[in-house]
């Protein structure tokens, strides 16, 4: 199985390599240094610094490494007997700060090399890529912007073919890796066995938030809303009406249970999803009190800072969130049952369930963090949202739904905040 191309303590940062720069921007000879989330690049009388997320591919040919940017090309040669050592120590440190931007922690359980073919709704290709298998999702890592993390909870089938493995999302998505060699079978058995143990941890969960549900009800309510993903209310109500219910008690302690009798006015039952995820900030120890969120003069304070929900301090151990279909479909809000979070308002381009789908992806992907989707393409680009900006950039659907963004809405009175809801979603009802 491939190890990483430098491990971490072989990694010198204060290592500068001797190259020649071309570049529209800076030419000549030059000392590059590789740092955790920039390349420094210095020349007698100019320094550059590029940041990881505005690199879109980094190649090496005939002893050249050539780095894309959002703002052009630059090519570096003559750097000698350093050339691969450069390349491999750039590509590793990079794709760290990929990590770290896609919310991936830990180590992999599997690492191979081979390659990926992405089939999806606006790219279909195959590159070579290292290929990582982590608790709740795989991710290639190929040294440019098609480097994709595949969260197994929207896995809905795999299919194992000759020394290729295929897994398909519920999203409309498939990813097969392949020229993997020996190590197809640890690879597809790590892969397996995680997508079985999340499931096991969704019945967990959805036994806990129901007791009552017999063992076949709670096996198809596992089936239907993963951890970290929603499903209609409808569709869980008929599968299990004492689900809904208790899912219904949860959020009638939370600010969000105003907003949900709303939305099943305007909305109904048809209209409106319910999602579910781990609170992840809850303290190891029980008796362990986490620390409070940094004060903030915003009323969507956490949406603003990106600090933790006041919620996630708490000690609910599921956390709640839904997602409301306007009466024509053609919008959709979102409600987290959480303090201090605003209502979000999108386009949905008509497929309210696709839509719902997208918005689960893309939430996940993020980990929740829903400053994310709201904030402009100019703010993504400022550098203390530089992993959401290298997030956005391998993540579809959270492209999809940061483009259908509408408005959010802060939550003042019932009153105030029904009426701006109305006409967020553009129309009288």
């Amino acid at each position: 199985m491939e190890e990483s191309s430098l491990k971490e303590n072989e990694i010198n940062k204060d290592l500068e390599y001797s190259a020649r720069a071309a570049s529209s921007i800076i030419n000549g000879e030059v000392k590059l240094k590789v740092g955790n989330t920039a390349l420094g690049i210095n020349a007698l009388f100019e320094t550059i610094e590029l940041p990881f997320a505005e690199i879109n591919a980094i190649n090496l040919n005939d002893y050249i490494v050539t780095i894309k940017t959002d703002d052009g090309d630059y090519a570096f040669s003559r750097l000698g007997s350093w050339c691969e050592p450069f390349y491999d120590m750039l590509c590793d440190t990079y794709n760290k700060a990929v990590l770290r931007s896609l919310f991936i922690k830990g180590g992999p359980l599997v690492t191979a090399r081979g390659s990926v073919t992405i089939d999806e709704p606006e790219t279909n290709l195959t590159v070579p890529a290292p290929v990582h298998v982590y608790e709740n999702n795989v991710t290639s890592l190929p040294y440019d912007l098609t480097a994709r993390r595949v969260p197994l909870c929207f896995a809905e089938s795999v299919e194992k073919g000759n020394y290729e493995y295929t897994i398909r999302l519920d999203t409309g998505e498939s990813y097969t890796y392949a020229k993997l060699g020996y190590d197809t079978d640890p690879f597809a058995g790590a892969v397996e066995s995680r997508i079985i143990k999340l499931r096991e941890q969704t019945l967990a969960a959805v036994k806990q938030i129901d007791p009552a549900l017999t063992a076949a009800e709670a096996s198809r309510i596992a089936r239907l809303i993963p951890l970290g993903s929603a499903a209609p209310v409808a569709v869980l109500a008929g599968t299990a009406p004492s689900f809904v219910t208790a899912l219904e008690n949860k959020l009638s302690a939370t600010r969000a249970a105003e907003s949900y009798a709303v939305f099943k006015d305007l909305s109904g039952a048809a209209g409106i999803w319910l999602g579910i995820r781990k609170n992840e900030n809850l303290p190891s120890d029980p008796n362990e009190t986490p620390d409070d969120p940094p004060p903030s003069p915003d009323p969507d304070g956490a949406e603003e800072t990106g600090a933790p929900d006041a919620a996630e301090t708490g000690t609910d151990e599921y956390l709640l969130w839904l997602i409301a279909s306007s009466p024509d479909g053609a919008r959709a809000a979102v409600e987290f049952a959480e303090p201090d979070s605003a209502t979000f308002i999108y386009n949905t381009g008509g497929d309210f369930a696709r839509f719902a789908k997208q918005l689960s992806r893309a939430l996940e992907a993020i980990n929740f963090k829903r400053e994310v989707i709201r904030l402009s393409d100019e703010e993504l680009r400022k550098l203390e949202y530089s992993d959401y900006y290298m997030a956005a950039k391998r993540t579809p659907a959270l492209q999809t739904i940061r483009s259908s963004f509408v408005t959010r809405i802060i939550h003042s009175t019932p009153e105030s905040w029904k009426k701006r809801l109305i006409e967020g979603w553009g129309r009288r009802y």
